[in-house]
């Protein structure tokens, strides 16, 4: 291990000695014949170019994607990037975040979240444990993405049924798919926070010549706890992240495609706010919680009891991760094939948990994933693409919180799309066939499954401007480890997890309807989606005891309606102006209860304008209470939040630069997020002014 952490040092200096930069320095090409994706600035007075869709077999442009999807890229991404990918994309409509302080927060589409998210690395799964829990951060740095591609509804289900939320791709730059222009391309970026003292760096350089490139980047971040208005500390102890990144990676390019691998190494400590050691012997009797020498039941109301917790330092999460990705594409091998497209990830990852200076719990996740695709010619009027893609991960977590047997889980997965055109219509079909082996360890018994998913499209281009898409899906999804075989305390979400190895697969039958308008000063797209799944899985709440909660993993048909979209006017080239919103409701179907953690509704709008040099948005939402609750949840109250960016481009030396400040939070509103496990101890991030500073030479 000691080239690898003399790899993590080397890079991780450059980047904040800012000898060598950092993220979006060349531009990065699709290999094909397609029109490579160009980014959409946040400024009026840019034009918004081509946004192509790489996380599906075609690169196609978004308003051409039957499903909606959502491209996070350029100086938005760049702005917009926070620590953690959910508080990073949680202003898109339709999507929102499980905070858990600041260093884990895991995407909610469409009131779904992980394991019906799936998160890739550029098409294939990151492989690490923050399926498990919304303490576990996900590995990827959004300091170090290029885009994010969000697929909502039946476009995601290439990437396995359990996808049935919708997948985050994640676009980086680690294995060079061009060489650069001239010979170089390296940028570099410095910026810094407020409410929690924020001090990052970010640094690469990708070199080539001849057929051959190389890149080498790095991410540096410290912050402290950060800070929030009216409450009782001035901070939320347990809220700072202090995080390492650094990747190699290198690249033969010809003609005809691309093979390249790149190695990551990525360090991570963070707090875990919310968690409480008064609630470490909490046991159930039957469907009762046993707290203390407490006997709880449902006629208890009062909890008086004197719970010590002096000498109890906040615990922390020490995440290491190392991954190995392999990528390549080759234009047309043989006769009938015009593309092979490979992508593979392989992870080892761990993280400790840490309590009072002492190791315990550690969970570990050691695996791959890798994916083969083809692209075959026109047969007819048909054109396609079918692949395998297959995956094995051993799971573990050992010490205090082993809720969770040691599990190895292997999958393959068979899949299929064509497409049809005629004349203004375009018809697409997909089918994906996988096979699930869980292997827990003795004396549980394995247990397989074979979910089955096929999907349907049609898109109408009604004019050069409108167009109508309508997709369905039936698709299955198996259950997983967690759900299957949990049993114990996991305080993270102070919870006591039952899982029932009697599970069968959910079964979810969505529709969705999209009407988009492209071209004109007035642009639109908006969606609206019902999702049906049968034998929805859920953690049912048994019992309560304070804020320590009893649950077991439970089946039941569920309902998710809702609407989402976002509305645009191009007052002139400089001046633009944008409404968005989204609203999903998430029911039971016999009885009609709600389910648990389903985000509020929002509304709002941007006013986005440029002038000569400057550029700068203007960005008001309000967030709805929350009053659609399940069994044991509390009510959350809504709330107004007002984000603004000033941008200033420049040039000096040879080098294009930019300098930004973006606020958010700034009427400084005590807010709480109702998709959080630990809202009530852990609220929103206060005013903040992030200053950051960019070149790219």
């Amino acid at each position: 291990m000691e080239y690898r952490n003399y790899l993590f040092s080397a890079v991780s200096v450059m980047a904040m000695l800012g000898c060598y930069p950092a993220i979006g320095a060349e531009t990065t090409a699709d290999i094909s014949s397609e029109t490579s994706s160009a980014q959409s600035s946040s400024g009026g007075g840019r034009a918004i170019e081509e946004v192509v869709v790489h996380g599906l077999p075609f690169a196609r442009n978004i308003n051409d994607v039957a499903a909606p999807v959502t491209s996070l890229e350029g100086d938005d991404l760049i702005r917009k990037r926070r620590a953690t990918l959910g508080d990073t994309l949680e202003s898109q409509p339709g999507i929102h975040s499980d905070t858990f302080g600041a260093g884990s927060s895991r995407p909610v589409i469409r009131g779904q979240t992980a394991p019906r998210v799936k998160v890739l690395s550029d098409g294939v799964e990151v492989m690490d444990a923050s399926s498990v829990s919304p303490d576990h951060a996900i590995s990827g740095e959004p300091l170090l993405l290029e885009k994010i591609e969000v697929l909502r509804g039946p476009s995601a289900l290439l990437y396995g049924g359990g996808a049935i939320g919708g997948a985050v791709n994640l676009i980086d730059k680690k294995i060079p798919t061009v060489i650069p222009e001239n010979t170089i391309d390296a940028s570099i970026e410095l910026r810094g926070g407020t409410a929690d003292d924020e001090r990052t760096g970010v640094a690469g350089v990708t070199v080539g010549e001849g057929n051959f490139a190389f890149r080498m980047e790095g991410v540096i971040r410290r912050s402290d706890d950060y800070r929030v208005p009216k409450w009782s500390e001035r901070h939320v102890d347990g809220t700072y992240n202090d995080s390492s990144t650094a990747s190699l990676g290198a690249s033969w390019v010809g003609e005809s495609g691309y093979f390249g691998v790149a190695y990551t190494r990525q360090n991570s400590e963070y707090g875990l706010p919310g968690h409480s050691h008064e609630y470490e012997a909490c046991h159930p009797h039957g469907s009762h919680l046993h707290c203390g020498g407490h006997d709880h039941d449902h006629d208890d109301d009062d909890h008086d009891h004197d719970h010590e917790e002096e000498g109890h330092d906040v615990p922390i999460v020490d995440l290491r991760t190392d991954r190995f990705d392999v990528r390549g594409e080759y234009r047309n091998p043989f006769a009938g094939i015009e593309r092979v497209r490979l992508r593979a990830g392989f992870t080892d990852y761990a993280h400790d948990e840490i309590d009072d200076g002492v190791v315990s719990t550690t969970f570990k996740n050691k695996g791959y994933d890798a994916r083969l695709e083809m692209e075959h010619a026109d047969i007819g009027a048909l054109h396609g693409v079918f692949g395998v893609q297959t995956n094995k991960s051993k799971f573990s977590a050992v010490g205090l919180e082993s809720f969770l047997p040691k599990t190895t889980t292997k999958s393959t997965g068979l899949f299929l799309l064509e497409e049809l055109h005629l004349g203004n219509w375009r018809l697409e079909a997909a089918v994906r066939q996988e096979w699930y082996d869980i292997e827990p360890e003795a004396p549980r018994a394995p247990l397989s499954f074979s979910p089955f998913s096929v999907s349907g499209a049609a898109i109408w281009t009604i004019n050069a401007e409108f167009s109508v898409a309508l997709s369905a899906a039936r698709s299955e999804r198996a259950p997983n480890a967690q759900e299957l075989f949990a049993r114990g305390v996991h305080l993270a979400t102070n919870t006591f997890e039952i899982g029932d190895a009697n599970l069968t697969k959910e079964t979810s039958k969505s529709i969705d309807l999209t009407l988009r308008k492209r071209g004109g000063p007035l642009t639109f797209s908006v969606s609206v989606y019902h999702n049906s799944v049968d034998d929805y899985i859920f953690a049912q709440t048994l019992d309560q005891y304070e804020e320590f909660r009893l649950i077991r993993y439970a089946q039941q048909d569920a309902r998710f309606t809702g609407i989402d979209g976002e509305i645009a006017y191009q007052f002139s080239p400089a001046l633009r102006t944008e409404v968005f919103g989204d609203y999903v409701r998430a029911k039971f179907k016999n009885n009609g209860g709600d389910l648990p953690r389903i985000p509020n509704a929002r509304l709002g709008g941007r006013l986005i304008g440029s002038w000569q040099d400057f550029e700068g948005d203007l960005e008001y939402y309000h967030a709805f209470r929350q009053s659609d609750i399940a069994a044991f949840e509390t009510e959350t109250n809504g709330y107004d939040m007002v984000n603004a960016t000033l941008a200033y481009n420049l040039s000096f030396a040879g080098a294009d630069g930019q300098i930004y400040l973006r606020g958010t939070n700034l009427l400084n509103k005590l807010a709480f997020n109702h998709t959080s496990f630990i809202k009530n101890s852990t609220p929103l991030m206060g005013r903040n002014f992030v200053l950051g500073v960019r070149a790219t030479f």
